[in-house]
């Protein structure tokens, strides 16, 4: 194979978070447990997912619709969650 027919590589960053209005317990017990430890000013706590991997496709777009099917049908759960991809080409991840 020539090295013009290797497909492009991305580096593949996913952050999952909860949707809107769906409770965060773990968030709401890091919140209440900050005061005590001299951060009264912290609000508003929300914990979520931070998934990394590279992916290969011919384009950006492809890459990007395998990761957000991926994103579908594994990774998330697209009923209570919410995916953020962001993708760069030929960096690993």
């Amino acid at each position: 194979m020539r090295d013009d027919d290797v497909m492009p590589s991305f580096s593949v960053h996913v952050e999952v978070s909860q949707r809107p209005g769906i409770a965060d317990p773990e968030g709401a017990t890091i919140e209440r447990s900050l005061p005590a430890l001299g951060f009264d000013e912290v609000a508003g706590v929300r914990v979520g997912k931070s998934i990394r991997f590279t992916v290969e496709a011919p384009d950006e777009a492809t890459a990007r619709a395998r990761v957000e099917d991926l994103c579908d049908r594994f990774l998330t759960n697209p009923v209570i969650e919410d995916a953020t991809i962001h993708l760069t080409e030929g960096v690993a991840a």
